[in-house]
C-alpha cells in the first residue's frame, strides 16, 4: 500500500493489525512464516502472521519487561560483557570498530539464526523467511578485518547541492552525535562512509553464508530471493545525515530479485530493469507467484511481468512522502521515475526538480530554470493528480495547496483514534 493508503506517513507506530499483512497472507497460503532480525513493530512482540519471530531491536525497549531475542542470547552466550561496548547509539553517525568478538555482532547473530532455521527445516510446507539485518543502519560498527578491506580505497566525498545552504546545520559531532544535519568536514564524512561501506560488506558476507546453506539444503534452485532495504542514509550529502528525505541517499535502495529456476523466459541474471519499483511491489509478487489474485486495493504491482519479459502496463512514477521530521518544514511528497524527481514541500510551497540521469547527486535544482518550466508544470499536474483523493486541503481546483500543519497518520490508518 502507499503511505496514504496504509496510513502511516512518518515517524509513528506501525499498527497492530492491517487488512493486508504479508506474513499472514502467506501463512494462509500454506507457508511456514518465520521472521529473524529487526522488526521495529509496536507492540514489539506483534506477529502480523509470523508463526515466530527472533528479534534484534538495536537495544530498543518500548514496553515493560521486553528484551529482544538477541539480548537474551547475548546474556547466555557472553554474560558479563556489554552488548553496547562499542559506545555508539543507534542514530549516531560517528563510526568505530566493533569492540567485541565478531561472533557476538548482531549481523552475525541474525545470519546464524537464519542458517539454523534453514539447516533444521524438515517440513513439506513452503518456507517464508524474512531475514532483517539491523545494520547498515547506524551504529556504523564493522569488525576490524572488514574495515581493513577499505584501507587505501578512494572513499567519495559527500555531494553538496547548490541549493542546500539554507538547511539547518549542527556543528561539533562530539556534541551532536545524532545530528540530522551538519557540516562536520570531509574527513569525518569519509570515515563514516568507510565504516558504513564495511558494514554493508559484512552483511554481504552473511548473505553469502545463508545462500550457501540454501544450496546445501537443496532449497536454492526453487527459492525466490528478494534483497532490499527499508531506506538509505545521506552520509553527509547536502550536509544531511540519516533518513526521512526525498533525496537519493535516503530514498533509493538496493533491489535484487532472484526467481526460482523453474520460471521460464526470465531475463538473464544481472540485467537491470529500467522501471520504477518499490517495496510495495513485493507482496503482490509473492501472491502472483502463487497464482493468487492481487486485491484491487493494493497499490503495489507484481514484478513477474517485468522479469519474465511479458507485456505489461507499469506505473509512470513512484510516490514517496514523509511527515515532518527533525525540523518542521521537512514535510514533503515526491514523484520519481528514476530519471527525474519532483519534490513538493507541503508547508512552504517550495519545489525542487532534479535530472537524475545527468545529475545523480542532485546537485542542481532545476525548479527555477526557465528551460525546465514545461516539465515543472507537468510534474505539478502529476502531483496534484496524486494528491487529489485527499480533498481540498491538499488540492483545490487542480492546484496544489500549501498545508498549515503536518499529518502523521492518514484517515486510512487502522487505529483511527490516532487521528484525533
Amino acid at each position: 500500500m502507499s503511505p496514504w493508503h496504509h496510513g502511516l506517513l512518518g515517524y509513528g507506530q506501525v499498527a497492530e493489525h492491517y487488512q493486508y499483512e504479508m506474513p499472514q497472507m502467506l501463512k494462509d497460503l500454506g507457508y511456514h512464516t518465520l521472521g529473524i532480525g529487526k522488526m521495529h513493530w509496536h507492540p514489539q512482540n506483534a506477529l502480523h502472521g509470523f508463526e515466530a519471530t527472533l528479534i534484534d531491536e538495536s537495544g530498543r525497549v518500548e514496553s515493560p519487561y521486553f528484551m529482544s531475542d538477541y539480548r537474551k542470547w547475548f546474556n547466555t552466550e557472553a554474560f558479563g560483557l556489554n552488548p553496547d561496548s562499542t559506545g555508539l547509539k543507534w542514530n549516531a553517525h560517528g563510526a568505530k570498530i566493533y569492540a567485541l568478538p565478531e561472533r557476538l555482532h548482531p549481523t552475525v547473530w541474525t545470519a546464524d539464526r537464519a542458517i539454523e532455521a534453514i539447516k533444521g527445516y524438515t517440513s513439506d510446507q513452503p518456507l517464508f523467511l524474512k531475514i532483517s539485518f539491523a545494520r547498515p543502519h547506524s551504529p556504523y560498527d564493522p569488525p576490524q578485518r572488514i574495515l581493513d578491506m577499505y584501507q587505501g580505497r578512494n572513499i567519495p566525498d559527500p555531494v553538496i547541492g547548490n541549493w542546500c545552504e539554507s538547511l539547518p546545520k549542527s556543528a561539533q559531532p562530539e556534541r551532536t552525535p545524532e545530528a540530522y544535519s551538519g557540516n562536520f568536514g570531509t574527513e569525518y564524512a569519509r570515515n563514516s562512509r568507510k565504516h558504513y561501506y564495511a558494514s554493508i560488506t559484512f552483511i554481504d558476507e552473511q548473505v553469502g553464508r545463508i545462500i550457501e546453506e540454501l544450496k546445501k539444503k537443496g532449497m536454492y534452485e526453487d527459492a525466490l530471493i528478494c534483497f532490499v532495504a527499508d531506506h538509505g542514509d545521506m552520509l553527509g550529502d547536502h550536509y544531511l545525515w540519516r533518513k526521512t528525505y526525498a533525496y537519493e541517499g535516503s530514498a533509493a535502495i538496493p533491489y535484487i530479485i532472484k526467481l526460482p529456476h523453474s520460471r521460464k523466459e526470465v531475463l538473464k541474471a544481472g540485467i537491470p530493469i529500467d522501471e520504477p519499483v518499490e517495496l510495495r511491489d513485493l507482496l503482490p509478487t509473492f501472491l502472483a507467484i502463487n497464482d493468487v489474485e492481487i486485491p484491487e486495493a493494493m497499490d503495489g504491482m507484481s514484478l513477474l511481468p517485468l522479469i519474465e519479459k511479458k507485456d505489461h502496463l507499469w506505473r509512470k512514477f513512484i510516490d514517496i512522502e514523509h511527515a515532518s521530521a527533525y525540523w518542521q518544514n521537512n514535510y514533503w511528497c515526491a514523484l520519481t521515475d528514476g530519471k527525474v524527481k519532483y519534490i513538493w514541500f507541503f508547508l512552504t510551497g517550495e519545489e525542487q526538480l532534479f535530472d537524475l540521469v545527468h545529475d545523480a547527486g542532485e546537485v542542481n535544482d532545476l525548479s527555477k530554470d526557465s528551460s525546465f518550466q514545461e516539465l515543472m508544470e507537468s510534474m505539478r499536474k502529476a502531483m496534484a493528480e496524486h494528491l487529489q483523493e485527499r480533498g481540498e486541503e491538499w488540492v483545490k481546483e487542480g492546484r496544489l495547496v500549501i498545508r498549515k500543519e503536518s499529518l502523521l497518520y492518514s484517515p486510512n490508518y487502522p487505529d483511527n483514534k490516532r487521528n484525533k
